[in-house]
């Protein structure tokens, strides 16, 4: 019998190449495992229904009470796994990549690349640390990639985790420190009550390790 997993997160390429390690640590001659990149919300609803077995999101100190709230609703719970502090995601030729730090400030006349949610979803459910702060210029897209493309054909900018680990399509990117006092939470839902199973205890277990050693601050 073919061995299944499946996980769903938000657009950060840590949960690819953690996903990418279990399979290759797993190995076999059969099995069935699903990665989908998803909205927030879409996590949350594939948690919910049984389609993955847990979801891997990001927090800032400013949602994660709202973001608490919304998984508790429906049954599921967010475990910390690091805390980490934003950075700017840029171009490596952009005129500020060489900054000690960058503000938001700082970034005003450039094009701000961000993931777009479902329509309807709370201002919580924003990738983005600091997402709610207003800008002149702003583009949504909906996958990863597209997103590094244009940040890199725009010379705009994104803010993330800073977390760009072994990827291809973070590989023409760098990232400068924010100038913020807010916090990202770096973890993982899953159902109330139910413990993961031998797989989804090693993917956590290979996250956690990975966030450790590439998380930036």
């Amino acid at each position: 019998m073919a061995a299944t997993f499946a996980i769903s997160g938000q657009h950060y390429l840590f949960d690819v190449q953690t996903f990418a390690h279990t399979v290759l640590a797993l190995g076999g001659d059969e099995y069935s495992y699903a990665l989908r990149d998803r909205t927030t919300q879409g996590v949350i609803d594939d948690v919910v229904s049984g389609a993955s077995e847990l979801g891997v999101i990001v927090q800032t100190s400013q949602t994660a009470a709202e973001i608490d709230a919304a998984l508790d609703a429906v049954g599921l719970e967010f475990h910390e796994l690091i805390q980490s502090t934003p950075r700017v995601a840029l171009p490596k030729s952009h005129p500020m990549v060489n900054a000690a730090t960058l503000s938001l400030e700082d970034m005003e006349g450039y094009p701000y690349i961000y993931f777009e949610q479902e329509p309807g979803s709370p201002a919580c459910f924003a990738e983005e640390a600091l997402a709610q702060v207003p800008r002149a210029k702003s583009i949504a897209c909906t996958d990863r990639a597209s997103l590094s493309e244009l940040i890199v054909a725009l010379n705009g900018y994104t803010i993330t985790s800073g977390i760009l680990v072994g990827i291809s399509d973070g590989s023409s990117l760098d990232t400068v420190p924010l100038e913020t006092d807010e916090t990202l939470h770096l973890g993982y839902v899953a159902r109330k009550g139910e413990e993961l199973d031998e797989v989804g205890i090693r993917f956590v277990e290979t996250l956690k390790k990975n966030l450790e050693r590439y998380a930036r601050f």
